[in-house]
């Protein structure tokens, strides 16, 4: 069996890159330009009309990233079970994944029912102002918030995605399998110490009787 595992890497790392920079730059780029329009009708609308032919990008983007990502996990599972600190990480890349495709479907929600909200004045696609409807306005404020939680996320999974390559490197195995066997010796010692501590337990009770 080959131990290249490109394909599956590829759509990994690109599909997060891809998450990563286009939720980065549509905060930046595509918010930031529309609030440089000078009819304050329009600012939302044309922000909304970018994010909308983002999304179908982006969508599969997630998808070439999740399927990577669950290939990389099968192929992976034998470091997992003898390599300390591999399942950890492992761990907390899943968290930060669902993290992130949580807030992103969230995000497109709100960002579904801002493009449904027409053309309101704005001071921006994510900054109401005096004269934002209030439902508008309240939208508005949530996707300020998730706008910047998105690319947070996403640059979490990227270091912690070069922290497991690191990871991968022969040192890094060598001593990791080590602290695994380390910890599968320990085991049955400390297992036997708490027996011998519950059997003089049981012994001093007797001995109060």
């Amino acid at each position: 069996m080959s131990e290249r595992h490109t394909a599956l890497r590829s759509m990994h790392d690109l599909g997060l890159a891809a998450w990563f920079g286009g939720s980065l730059m549509g905060a930046l780029g595509v918010n930031g330009a529309a609030a440089k329009i000078s009819d304050s009708t329009q600012r939302l609308p044309v922000a909304s009309a970018g994010w909308s032919k983002w999304t179908p990008v982006n969508a599969a983007a997630i998808g070439a990233h999740l399927a990577g990502a669950v290939g990389e996990l099968v192929t992976e599972s034998p470091r997992m079970a003898s390599q300390s600190g591999v399942a950890r990480a492992s761990t907390i890349k899943t968290a930060l994944t669902i993290g992130a495709l949580a807030v992103t479907g969230y995000s497109r929600l709100i960002g579904m029912r801002l493009e449904k909200a027409g053309a309101p004045p704005v001071n921006g696609a994510t900054e109401p102002n005096h004269q934002t409807p209030a439902r508008v306005a309240a939208s508005q404020r949530q996707m300020r918030m998730l706008q910047w939680a998105i690319p947070a996320l996403t640059g979490t999974l990227v270091v912690v995605t070069a922290y497991m390559g690191e990871q991968q490197k022969p040192g890094q195995v060598f001593r990791g399998m080590l602290g695994r066997a380390g910890m599968l010796m320990g085991a049955p010692k400390g297992m036997a110490k708490i027996a011998g501590m519950g059997a003089g337990k049981r012994q001093m009770a007797m001995a109060g009787r």
